[in-house]
């Protein structure tokens, strides 16, 4: 049986990696996270550095529209023992993430499968695709929807290419708050018809991904809207760093030598970076892993940015690709993801949409029926030189979306 959150994490009653067991002054999870209080936190402009509270529901800087990071949170990982009693869902880090486990919205997310790749040593696939709704984007969408219950929200909006408003749908529609979601136009219909299903009112926009984010953005600066941005608003990143928190228990309290990642709008990219530099900070690993972000080549601004040393906005315009889930423009959060692959020593590198294609057919035809844009990080590996499969220097990347959510390439 696993143990409630509630309870004491060891005899001792020490969750915490590093504290010492028994006396006084040891620290329980209610006491972790009884510290984690929304009061203490603020939302903080990385332009200009203006603070926001939680409960203005700012999206962006009230001076100069900068984005907001969060504020006033320490992430605190638990102690082995105290995991191995614990749920396999992405609540068993608690006292690691800044809202506490909404008993009535959660849907048991996180936790996915670790598998060896096919026909490659060394690397391996997490299954994200597992998830509620069928795309890692719920590990950050619960985060968000728990954190508009506490503030008392009554509705909210999002803006998609499909994964994430479906995301964010669902848990709207267990938390019981009104939701509309902006897609464009093109979106896949299965993903409009998951939309449609979990009762959000779907709001398609022609034209460009971009067009159907600045429509969003006019119905999210009511005052009374939440917006529940997978690209502003900082909690859904800290959904997304538990996937290298499962990682790291996946490969016995190390994290393997490069992450694989795909990078449109960079929320699993920030997420991941979130997550490995609290490891590191808590003394848990010893190094940051390489992170390899990578993009469609028709749809490749923050390659472009990054390998030319140009800013996103000079990257040059975007094409059509298959992978829908990472065509974005002029991503609002660009230079953090730049500068988070830097921190790395890692790159960011394109695929052709024939390589796209391929690699998608590979997958499926290894029993892994995922959408397109999930097969990004598969095609780009494809590309990796053949080394021997050594402790600490494996390769994996996530498979983020179902199969099931989108069209077939042609």
């Amino acid at each position: 049986m696993y143990e409630d959150l509630d309870a004491t994490s060891n005899s001792s009653g020490t969750p915490v990696c590093g504290s010492e067991q028994g006396g006084e002054g040891t620290m329980t999870t209610s006491d972790v996270l009884a510290g984690a209080s929304l009061d203490s936190m603020v939302l903080k402009c990385v332009t200009c550095g203006r603070t926001h509270a939680l409960d203005e529901l700012r999206w962006r800087c009230g001076d100069c529209r900068g984005v907001l990071d969060l504020e006033g949170f320490t992430a605190v990982m638990a102690n082995a023992s105290a995991l191995a009693r614990r749920r396999p869902s992405l609540w068993r880090y608690a006292e690691a993430l800044p809202v506490p486990e909404p008993a009535g919205i959660t849907m048991g997310e996180g936790g996915t499968p670790l598998v060896p790749a096919p026909a490659k040593r060394g690397v391996f696939l997490k299954m994200d695709y597992l998830m509620p709704t069928g795309s890692f984007k719920d590990r950050g969408a619960v985060l968000v929807a728990a954190l508009a219950e506490r503030l008392g929200v009554r509705r909210m909006v999002a803006d998609s290419s499909g994964n994430a408003g479906a995301a964010i749908a669902a848990y709207a529609a267990r938390a019981g708050i009104v939701c509309d979601v902006y897609v464009p136009a093109t979106t896949s219909a299965g993903k409009v018809a998951q939309l449609r299903a979990y009762g959000a009112t779907v709001r398609q926009v022609d034209g460009t991904r971009e067009d159907t984010a600045a429509a969003a953005a006019l119905d999210a600066d009511d005052p009374d809207v939440f917006y529940a941005s997978h690209v502003y608003n900082p909690f859904f990143f800290h959904g997304t760093k538990t996937y290298v928190f499962e990682l790291w228990e996946q490969f016995d309290g190390r994290l393997p030598g490069t992450l694989v990642l795909p990078a449109g709008n960079g929320t699993l990219v920030l997420g991941a970076y979130l997550g490995c530099r609290e490891l590191l900070d808590q003394r848990l690993i010893d190094g940051l892993p390489r992170i390899v972000a990578v993009q469609a080549e028709n749809c490749a601004p923050l390659a472009h940015a990054f390998n030319r040393g140009r800013a996103v906005s000079q990257a040059g315009a975007a094409g059509g690709t298959i992978a829908e889930g990472i065509a974005i423009a002029r991503p609002a959060r660009a230079e953090q993801i730049v500068a988070a692959v830097r921190a790395t020593q890692g790159e960011i590198v394109t695929v052709a949409e024939p390589h796209i294609r391929a690699a998608h057919s590979a997958l499926a035809r290894a029993g892994l029926h995922v959408e397109p844009t999930a097969a990004v990080c598969w095609a780009a590996i494809q590309a990796f030189p053949e080394r021997p499969a050594e402790a600490g220097d494996e390769i994996v990347a996530p498979l983020c979306g179902s199969g099931l959510k989108s069209k077939p390439p042609a």
